[in-house]
């Protein structure tokens, strides 16, 4: 069977990948301005459930279009070996910078024995270096093995189980890594993000980017029923586990149960809930057109430049809303984010948060307009690409 990298020419930048992805990195802001204004992300209250719920889209929507950005370089470069160079390259240094520079923007705390966090960034970091591997296998094991891995990654759970008890613990804290078994993780580090089923999302994207490649009608077909099936049944199987599942004790109503689905891993109607609107609205994306569009591209073409400014702008900002509403920056708040509790008197309202947050990202264009023009114009600069 012929190789779909080697077999398509060299083409243009997907409109669509680079505005969808630029508009998750604008929900994402969202949410790490609500991490440092000391909001709670579980409230029943539907304002603040919704300000946190739509920024669930971003770590799918990224992972997954991580994936199909990998195909799509790799169809414009046409070489297997440079495109495992580069996402071996590039996932390195994203688990580098997670545990330096960008643990820095986060806490300002120069003590990295006090708080260490293996975050989204280390994650992609690990998926790209897998990947780096994954993309000499054929293509058609590598979204089918990811789609699989999404569907049974509970199994994943059970592999330390597999080990005599007697050297099960020598081995669980790395196992905790890869996925959640209920066991004690390395000292000294929070780990959020764990690799499994992550992985599976970003091979899943990678084979989905083919499907960008075919004639437009049939795509935007495939596309929509793809997307509005995920939703159908992420609809079906959460009604029914609501009804039919363990009893509730809580305060949340129906549709935020619904809403609600498990993201630390993210459980199979989570990755369901967000990817499948991401899906639908591809062939959309690429047809919109206007100054937002515009924006979101830009935000799109320099994703990894934009997330490390966007931190350090949202803790420099909570600092001057501090100096502003106590005379003080209250620094030591933040010095194990983005698990920031603040006392009570030191939480912003709403419409603080979403006030800070829209200067931050017209600040964001302006410089990010900035560096995706350099990056447009010196393709020679090889280094470009990694931002």
């Amino acid at each position: 069977m012929t190789n779909p990298i080697s077999s398509l020419s060299p083409g243009k930048r997907v409109q669509s990948v680079d505005l969808l992805r630029g508009a998750v990195m604008v929900l994402m802001a969202i949410d790490h301005v609500r991490v440092y204004s000391g909001l709670p992300s579980g409230s029943p209250e539907p304002p603040l459930f919704f300000t946190r719920w739509v920024t669930h889209f971003c770590v799918p929507a990224f992972v997954f279009l991580a994936g199909t950005s990998a195909f799509l370089y790799g169809k414009k470069i046409n070489d297997r070996r440079a495109l495992s160079r580069f996402l071996l390259t590039r996932g390195l240094l994203l688990i580098v910078l997670e545990l330096t520079l960008i643990r820095l923007f986060w806490t300002f705390n120069l003590n990295f024995g006090q708080f260490m966090l293996a975050g989204v960034i280390w994650m992609l970091g690990w998926c790209m270096v897998l990947m780096s591997v994954l993309v000499h296998l054929p293509f058609k094991v590598i979204w089918i093995s990811g789609l699989l891995m999404i569907v049974i990654q509970q199994v994943f759970a059970r592999v330390p189980y597999l080990l005599p008890e007697s050297s099960r613990a020598h081995f669980s804290w790395i196992w905790e890594f890869i996925y959640s078994s209920g066991f004690d993780g390395p000292p000294g580090i929070a780990i959020l993000y764990v690799v499994v089923p992550w992985v599976g999302v970003m091979m899943a994207g990678y084979g989905f980017g083919q499907l960008l490649m075919i004639e437009q009608a049939k795509k935007r077909v495939l596309c929509i029923r793809m997307g509005l099936a995920a939703i159908a049944l992420f609809v079906v199987a959460g009604v029914l586990l609501i009804y039919f599942g363990p009893a509730y004790k809580g305060n949340m109503p129906f549709l935020f149960r619904l809403l609600g689905q498990q993201k630390y891993p993210p459980s199979q109607l989570y990755l369901l809930m967000t990817l499948g609107p991401l899906i639908a609205l591809i062939p959309f994306a690429e047809k919109i057109k206007g100054w937002f569009a515009g924006v979101l591209i830009t935000f799109g073409r320099v994703p990894f430049f934009y997330y490390i400014l966007h931190i350090l702008l949202i803790h420099l900002a909570a600092l001057i809303v501090n100096i502003i509403r106590t005379g003080n920056p209250h620094e030591e708040w933040y010095s194990t984010a983005p698990f920031t509790e603040l006392p009570d008197a030191g939480r912003w309202n709403l419409p603080v948060l979403y006030l800070v947050f829209v200067i931050l990202e017209v600040i964001l264009y302006l410089v990010c307009r900035q560096c995706a023009g350099y990056k447009a114009s010196h393709p020679e600069k090889k280094w470009l690409k990694y931002i």
